[in-house]
């Protein structure tokens, strides 16, 4: 979803330091001092059959690591193994060590530990969302949101898995049928940067409820909140091997992990480019189960009726929140905005207000996630001055250097007059920016939301019933908002269509990723 964006890694060792102190820091202070005592001289390690410890490479690289800057001020915050592929087979091995015993749990064990990782996450949440915001540069609000989400993840699978139902048919009087359900294996859970904690859990807790076992790779760029996750499992009782944390970057760590042939399946969330690269990497692999959410560049519909009088704050609001919240890191943002021309004018003007005013740097909208990501949304809008695009809010922020980067900031910008063609329009930038375009008739709304080569989400705003149904069944999107946006029930399949992913996940469906299903037929007589 954009969100590979690569992370200088540089030949150093990493420092051997104790980080209980990280356990401390549960306000925004004590973390600012205790970063800046440290002055970048914290070191992440892997969590692997219950422990931390430093990945044991033999390759001659085993002493790389990579930096991890804070998005807000542009200083390094610490260092964290690029674990080689030596060391990521001995996670899954440890993994695979533990399935045997942890799939034959019963589920009320499973949900008991669930229940209990879910509870300690509610005990820190302040902390967990303190170390979110600093390493990811969201604003403190929007990463107590998440840390939410990831305690309602856990919370969730653990009850879900108590209340499952099979199917079972008779075959004409001859067989009785019945499905039954089994752990499918080790996974690898592979999670992006833009929302670390929530959408690495949204994978941990359904893996671990349907009885399967896992290594999990979080990106490279926000790798804290995993980090400290590795704890929270330990005092939950989670057996060691269950869940394992590596570190690392997509091309060394992520790369040797799918492809191993210890590895079952893959749940993935991340960019398009990086989906393709695990589908060739797993295309021999035909029994390994892969579940892959991918990019995005989401339509939102603005039709006339939802201008009026009683409904033109919501439609304001809502677009703009699809738009800009986590600086528009979010794959379900909508960036591409197409208004019925009778209120084109005065959508842009109303829109442009509206989130000059509440769309603020450094209070309500944060940094973007780190200075490859800047300088790649940097040169988007500088494409957009070059093709002559209108600015009605934010500009094209200037090139930085990483050490006189004093954070990586990029304000709202709201663009007009961008061709259909431009790569502005077209490719996902996966940052505070949107583009608004007008339409005529409702087939020609319906034309330009599905002309792309993405389908994960799509907003639409009206106050017609009949169109929400005749618009919202046309739109090729996994999930379709209507006059909202991110409400979301947990059972509910999350996925995109196109090139935004394969499978879905929620549920049954994350049932459906997790095990493997087999018929059963007993004779009637």
């Amino acid at each position: 979803m954009g969100r590979e964006s690569p992370t200088p890694w540089y030949a150093r060792a990493c420092v051997a330091d104790r980080v209980d102190d990280l356990w401390t820091c549960d306000t925004l202070d004590k973390a600012t001092a205790f970063i800046k005592s440290h002055n970048g001289q914290i070191s992440l390690r892997n969590f692997v059959g219950g422990q931390y410890r430093s990945p044991r490479n033999s390759s001659a690289e085993s002493s790389q690591c990579i930096n991890s800057f804070e998005p807000k001020t542009g200083r390094l915050i610490c260092t964290l193994p690029c674990t080689q592929p030596d060391a990521v087979e001995d996670a899954i091995r440890s993994a695979r060590s533990a399935f045997p015993t942890w799939s034959k749990t019963t589920r009320a064990e499973r949900s008991a530990i669930l229940r209990r990782v879910s509870e300690l996450l509610q005990e820190h949440r302040e902390l967990f969302a303190i170390w979110e915001s600093i390493d990811q540069g969201k604003t403190l609000e929007r990463a107590r949101i998440e840390v939410d989400r990831a305690i309602s993840n856990f919370s969730y699978f653990s009850t879900f898995i108590l209340h499952e139902q099979t199917a079972a048919r008779m075959v004409d009087g001859v067989a009785l049928t019945y499905e039954h359900r089994s752990p499918a294996g080790v996974f690898a859970l592979i999670s992006p940067w833009n929302m670390p904690l929530y959408l690495l859990t949204w994978k941990i807790a359904p893996c671990l409820a349907f009885g399967c076992t896992a290594v999990a790779k979080p990106s490279e760029v926000t790798s804290m909140t995993a980090f400290l996750l590795g704890e929270i499992f330990q005092k939950a009782g989670v057996p060691p091997g269950v869940i394992n944390i590596i570190l690392g970057d997509g091309v060394t760590t992520g790369a040797a992990l799918v492809a191993s042939t210890l590895i079952n399946g893959v749940s993935f969330t991340g960019g398009t480019q990086t989906g393709i690269a695990i589908r060739r990497l797993t295309a021999h692999q035909i029994g390994k189960h892969l579940s892959l959410e991918l990019g995005g560049k989401n339509p939102t519909l603005v039709f006339a009726d939802s201008m009026e009088s009683s409904v033109r704050e919501r439609t304001i609001r809502v677009a703009a929140m699809a738009a800009f919240e986590n600086q528009g890191e979010i794959c379900l943002c909508g960036s591409r905005v197409y208004v019925e021309k009778s209120v084109y004018q005065d959508f842009v003007r109303e829109f442009t207000s509206y989130v000059k005013a509440k769309y603020i740097m450094g209070q309500t909208v944060g940094a973007v996630a780190s200075l490859q990501h800047y300088d790649k949304i940097r040169r988007y809008l500088e494409l957009a001055v070059e093709q002559k695009a209108t600015f009605h809010l934010g500009s094209a922020p200037p090139a930085l250097a990483q050490k006189e980067a004093q954070g990586y900031w990029v304000e709202p910008t709201i663009l007009t007059d961008v061709a259909k063609d431009s790569a502005v329009q077209i490719d996902e930038i996966f940052g505070p920016v949107v583009t608004i375009t007008p339409f005529e008739t409702e087939e020609e709304a319906v034309q330009l939301a599905n002309d792309s080569e993405y389908g994960l989400a799509a907003i639409l705003l009206t106050t017609n019933g009949a169109r929400m149904r005749r618009v919202g069944e046309q739109l090729e999107a996994g999930l379709v908002w209507i006059n909202c946006w991110l409400v979301r029930e947990l059972g509910t399949p999350f996925g995109g269509m196109k090139n935004s992913g394969t499978g879905r996940e929620g549920g049954e469906h994350s049932r459906d990723v997790f095990t493997v299903v087999r018929t059963l037929h007993l004779p009637a007589f």
